[in-house]
């Protein structure tokens, strides 16, 4: 079957860089591209004209949101409610379960699943919270979310996430993590059953890959058997660090070992090595690229950073900064973490909070990041097929419309998507060359039903919150409206 698609501008890729066409074609057989240009002639069984459109490469999100957590409540919290967001001790040790039933659980992937899709990503790596579970997730979950993701026609990098420790708060209203050596090695267990299931699967839409949590809920053993397992099956890992200063102060009390001694110590370096975040380095300070600085060991050892604009934002913090960062050889790729999960949106924060960081106008190129968004999720994934359209490449596409009236003029087509728009212009994604999104709407999936049920799981999650404060507050308590109610 071979495919063409039309529209005013094309994003295609030659000599190792993204280049623009106008008036281009994007032309696939099955699941690969055949031709990028202005000027095919060669035979078509279908043809799609999009018109004042962009068609670029499918998105890769490498910390996607699969969850209905998102910030609207947990960015926003104070002093006084934020560690009711957090486990209590007796709910550690004696009432702790799933919010969710494993029909719930799944239906929560279908809806957050379905919004990647929306949002112009085809290809992305999971993460949810599990706070809502009784421990973490399971080998039985991340399976259902396989099936689901195929079914959507997602390419996902998965594997059940796992962990030995989780943030607490304690009686006296301090943060502190409490273990379960026990749950972290079952949950390794449930992890290596998913790589092996996954290469039984034989899917090309399925990859799998080792998820550990944070690096302060890993115990040191758990940390080195990790690493065992990703040396033997060769397999990604993407371990969450370097976010937080309190993270070191944690390693310190557990392993005696900063974050970054902890990761040279137990060999975690030696892996393929994605680590979300890295916003505790400084990269505007020459210590970090002098040699045996953070930035020259991560880039020594091939590290890739997910870099989360939109979740450090909201968090009240920024990397400092990405052109310092890619400047040392780090590979940039970049994620979500947070709803909505637009990168278009995380591009355009990550752009104007480069400029800040760095003190100049020119920084956080639009190109840097877009190739971050797409070449470099590549390279990280290891997967030179991916994130770009040229001969031979997987058929991966996002179309995004410029048509809008609100959309104004347009100078440059990605930049004015970038700073005009946002996700939501996209209207069309294919994936392995098969239509994922169709004019805006997902084929066999009623939105406005799953909307519904999402909201419905939403506010169950909500109210369980006052089940695990440590104060045991109401949930209207923990999450006031932005105005009370009128009278």
């Amino acid at each position: 079957m071979i495919t063409q698609l039309s529209a005013r501008y094309v994003l295609g890729h030659q000599d190792g860089r993204h280049v623009l066409f106008t008036d281009g074609q994007v032309v696939m057989e099955d699941d690969k591209v055949i031709y990028v240009g202005t000027a095919y002639e060669g035979p078509v069984d279908e043809r799609r004209e999009f018109g004042q459109s962009l068609i670029a490469p499918g998105l890769i999100d490498l910390d996607a949101l699969t969850d209905i957590d998102h910030m609207i409540f947990d960015s926003w919290p104070t002093d006084e409610t934020g560690p009711g967001m957090q486990w209590s001790e007796d709910y550690f040790h004696d009432r702790r379960r799933d919010v969710f039933t494993p029909e719930q659980r799944q239906n929560v992937r279908k809806f957050a699943l379905a919004q990647l899709a929306l949002h112009g990503v085809t290809s992305y790596m999971p993460i949810a919270s599990e706070i809502h579970s009784s421990w973490a997730e399971t080998f039985e979950e991340l399976q259902g979310m396989a099936q689901t993701s195929i079914e959507l026609g997602l390419r996902g990098f998965l594997g059940p996430a796992y962990r030995s420790g989780i943030n607490v708060t304690d009686n006296n209203g301090e943060r502190v993590i409490l273990f379960d050596e026990e749950e972290g090695l079952k949950g390794l267990a449930d992890a290596e059953r998913f790589l092996d299931y996954a290469k039984e699967l034989n899917h090309p839409l399925v990859t799998g890959v080792l998820l550990p949590c944070r690096i302060e809920t890993l115990s040191d053993e758990l940390m080195r058997k990790t690493v065992e397992l990703a040396l033997g099956r060769d397999a990604l890992v993407r371990l969450h660090c370097l976010q937080q200063p309190t993270e070191d102060g944690f390693q310190l009390k557990l392993t005696g070992r900063t974050v970054l001694e902890q990761l040279v110590d137990t060999g975690m370096l030696k892996t393929r090595l994605l680590i979300p975040h890295g916003v505790v380095i400084d990269g505007t300070d020459p210590e970090s690229h002098a040699e045996g600085g953070p930035l020259d060991l991560l880039a020594r050892h091939n590290v890739s950073i997910v870099h989360c604009p939109l979740t450090s934002f909201h968090y009240s913090g920024m990397l400092k900064s990405f052109d310092a960062f890619a400047a040392a050889g780090v590979n940039m790729c970049l994620g979500t973490d947070s709803f909505p999960p637009d990168l278009i949106k995380g591009i355009d924060v990550g752009t104007h909070l480069a400029r800040i960081a760095e003190g100049r106008r020119d920084a956080g190129k639009v190109s840097d990041f877009f190739d971050a968004g797409t070449l470099g999720g590549a390279k990280a994934l290891g997967r030179e097929d991916l994130g770009r359209l040229q001969p031979g490449a997987q058929a991966d596409i996002m179309v995004a419309s410029l048509g809008d009236f609100r959309d104004g003029t347009v100078e440059d087509p990605l930049r004015t998507l970038i700073l005009n728009g946002s996700a939501r212009n996209v209207t069309d994604t294919y994936v392995a060359g098969r239509p994922v999104v169709v004019d805006g709407a997902l084929p066999g999936i009623d939105l406005e039903e799953l909307r519904a049920e999402g909201q419905r799981l939403f506010e169950q999650m909500v109210a369980a919150y006052s089940e695990r404060d440590y104060k045991r507050r109401d949930a209207a308590e923990l999450f006031p409206p932005v105005y009370t109610a009128g009278k």
